[in-house]
């Protein structure tokens, strides 16, 4: 399943100790890149099922081809494409062994662990590099390695109410269904696996350049805090925290969803010249002229008086009329879409957004694609997301771990 074209870090080896999102996220763009991979997961024992949570995560889960379900949740393979799994029992000395052999070997390390549990296995960043100074190890955790909450668990839907996501997400709360809402994703993990990326991106060149890698520190909060972008900026200047404002932006008008005659759109003005050629295609061009609403910061500042003007307009034509008016118009503007909608429109098709690969349970896999479109070296999509082990045997036997010490290993459980 190799593509002939190498991927922009072809030649990068990955050690991945890391489960769920935030680290898998990582990961797996590193893959997309050329990165191989090297996903280690926990063995089925009695009483565990082994392997990264996600792989339970459902439903749904993936179909055979029978049309059973099988034990590899959409989750997980949304998640974990052109990896390869190992599975080793990192609790044990002789999993630890296995472990240090492989990262010897390895560029990157992703952990994902509690603060001082690796350090508890020998596989902290110290140990490891002490054999291997060139390596970059990136842990990533809910809280950081320093602070007062660093022995803390953290958990993206946490992470987005302490980090303030929360209270700027949802409707007013003076307003029908007000009050705190999460993101429909967890975007604190994947917003943080996208750090880290950057991060082990810039370690690497740095290595490439000195010769020696370096640690990486990566926390959901702080990854929280980072992303709220200009309304952080909005209070820092302020001193006022924002406060929700549902489907509406804190610093432009107008800019929300409306309803219109047969349902609901989004309309995104950016500018004063928007604004004009809305209102001219709306027919009320008065509007724009009145010198309450003529610039963005008079909108905003007169939200309550503009925004039920507006409003009575858009609710007077079909969401077709006024989509068809607005783009003819340059006016950004779009339709709030299911997911059915979304892999059914022409552009996301013809952006390439899904792509197919063998499994072992299914002919063709369905998955959503990367979004990175690189000319030399192109986004590929290899592998399909690994069954639990499924490169034990492979990646262990290229370290020098030959079939009769495998069968050892595996009859202790270790592997």
């Amino acid at each position: 399943m190799d593509h002939p074209t190498p991927g922009a870090l072809h030649g990068v080896r990955v050690l991945d100790l890391s489960r769920v999102l935030a680290g898998p996220w990582c990961t797996q763009t590193l893959a997309d890149l050329g990165a191989e991979v090297i996903k280690i997961e926990r063995p089925t024992t009695p009483g565990h099922p082994g392997g990264d949570d996600t792989r339970g995560w459902g439903p749904p889960f993936l179909k055979d081809r029978d049309g059973r379900d099988t034990a590899e949740a959409a989750y997980y393979l949304g998640t974990n494409r052109n990896k390869r799994s190992v599975t080793i029992d990192i609790a044990r000395p002789e999993g630890q062994a296995l472990v240090r052999a492989l990262a010897d070997g390895c560029d990157v390390v992703i952990e994902n662990f509690k603060v001082g549990d690796m350090a508890r296995y020998g596989l902290d960043a110290a140990s490891l590099r002490a054999s291997r100074p060139r390596l970059v190890y990136c842990s990533i955790t809910g809280f950081g390695q320093t602070g007062p909450y660093r022995d803390r668990a953290g958990y993206d839907y946490a992470v987005q109410g302490m980090g303030g996501l929360m209270s700027v997400t949802g409707e007013r709360d003076d307003l029908p269904g007000g009050g705190p809402q999460k993101v429909g994703v967890a975007v604190a993990d994947l917003f943080t696996g996208m750090y880290a990326t950057v991060a082990i991106l810039a370690a690497l060149r740095h290595r490439d350049a000195t010769g020696e890698g370096q640690v990486i520190d990566m926390a959901l909060l702080d990854t929280q805090v980072a992303m709220l972008a200009n309304l952080g900026a909005n209070y820092l200047v302020t001193q006022q925290p924002p406060r929700r404002a549902g489907n509406a932006h804190q610093n432009i008008v107008p800019y929300q969803v409306f309803e219109v005659a047969d349902g609901h759109l989004i309309l995104a003005v950016g500018n004063d010249g928007q604004y004009a050629k809305f209102c001219a295609v709306a027919g009320c061009p008065e509007l724009a002229s009145d010198p309450r609403f003529a610039k963005n910061a008079d909108r905003v500042r007169h939200r309550a008086v503009l925004v039920p003007l507006l409003a009575a307009r858009l609710k007077t034509r079909t969401r077709a009329d006024w989509l068809a008016a607005l783009e003819a118009a340059k006016v950004p503007c779009g339709p709030i879409n299911d997911l059915a909608d979304v892999f059914a429109d022409p552009q996301v098709q013809a952006r390439g957004m899904t792509g197919t690969v063998p499994h072992p349970h299914t002919d063709t896999l369905r998955l959503v694609s990367s979004p990175m479109k690189l000319s030399a070296t192109p986004v590929t999509l290899r592998r399909p997301p690994p069954l639990l082990g499924e490169h034990t045997d492979e990646v262990l036997g290229e370290i020098g771990i030959d079939a009769a010490e495998r069968a050892r290993l595996r009859g202790l459980g270790v592997i």
